[in-house]
């Protein structure tokens, strides 16, 4: 039973939304699991990303259904879905919009209409975004930030809620122009998606090479999500979580005192502030997914990996040696102390 938490969540219709989110985040895995087989970490990830306001970077090799994820969630949530295909031709406009000149057969008077671009949806599938140029992505991450694009003179909302998933083939590197730091930096999540188990891989094989069509359920609208993102930052933190999430995302910068010497060999540049209001607000959505109303450790070690990893720019040193940014994390979260109340 959920039980009210002071200076929280505690009116009984607060605690009634957290119970409907419980239940709808597994109502949505299961219907999610009957068009996508395994891949429950990047399902659960992109969901919590999603109740928190956040953009999610996925990274996987081709044919590990990336493309099928997004859209079988923007049906279950009766979202509005709009995937672009980012090739290294596309300009900004080709994807927020453009203004053309139209004529009025009544009165022969000319004026410009804006016609929207893609994306005006809920949801934007951003196919292969290292692939299109600085100036098409900066038009994607401005409205990422923004929630908003601007064509002359005018502005234009962008219709809420507003998710941006983007993929990236982490094989491919020639003629393609990776995301600058500062822009990654812009995502909440970077999720990465592996390959299947081999008794997923038979079950993936018989569902492709039939004639299965999985009937969805719809679970939320959009409507529904901004209300319970409001829930989700209103669940508590206590004080010690707040330190545990600083302490791990201070521990990730060279030459902070206190620093253990490896960062100092390993690591070029650190995670910034947003890293740290990110492991917290994924520690909320995920402790309310899963029916509670407070934040442990154990929440923001979870999230830590999808939060931190395109946080955290190694060095030379560390690529020759065989340490990516993840296995530092892991290092780190065996190092960092948490409360002995939490640790027990």
């Amino acid at each position: 039973m959920i039980e009210p938490v002071a200076g929280g969540i505690g009116s009984s219709a607060d605690l009634e939304a957290v119970a409907q989110l419980s239940q709808a985040f597994r109502i949505m895995s299961a219907e999610l699991g009957k068009v996508i087989v395994g891949q429950q970490e990047p399902v659960e990830q992109v969901l919590t990303a999603m109740f928190c306001q956040g953009h999610v970077l996925l990274v996987g090799v081709p044919g590990l259904a990336k493309t099928l994820l997004v859209k079988t969630i923007s049906d279950v949530l009766h979202l509005s879905f709009k995937r672009v295909q980012f090739t290294p031709d596309l300009m900004p406009s080709d994807i927020t919009g453009t203004a053309v000149l139209e004529e009025d057969h009544t009165t022969g008077k000319r004026a410009f209409r804006f016609v929207r671009g893609p994306l005006f949806a809920n949801m934007i599938l951003a196919d292969e975004i290292n692939r299109t140029p600085p100036k098409t992505q900066a038009a994607l991450l401005e409205a990422m930030q923004e929630h908003r694009v601007t064509s002359g003179e005018h502005t234009y909302e962008l219709p809420e809620p507003f998710f941006v998933l983007a993929t990236q083939n982490p094989i491919e590197q020639e003629g393609t122009y990776p995301l600058p730091e500062a822009q990654l930096d812009r995502f909440m999540y970077m999720t990465l998606v592996r390959y299947p188990t081999p008794e997923d891989e038979i079950q993936i094989m018989k569902q492709a090479s039939s004639n299965y069509r999985a009937d969805l359920s719809r679970v939320l609208d959009g409507q529904k999500i901004l209300q319970l993102q409001q829930i989700v930052r209103r669940v508590p933190v206590a004080d010690h979580v707040f330190r545990y999430a600083r302490d791990l995302v201070r521990a990730t910068r060279p030459g902070e005192s206190g620093v253990a010497p490896y960062i100092n060999d390993l690591v070029q540049w650190g995670a910034g502030p947003r890293a740290s209001i990110y492991l917290i607000m994924a520690g909320k959505a995920r402790a309310i997914l899963q029916g509670r109303v407070h934040v442990t450790t154990e929440d923001i070690a979870k999230v830590a990996h999808p939060v931190l990893r395109h946080r955290i720019l190694t060095t030379f040193s560390a690529e020759a040696a065989g340490m990516n940014s993840d296995k530092i994390i892991d290092r780190l979260l065996k190092e960092i102390p948490r409360t002995k109340a939490e640790a027990a």
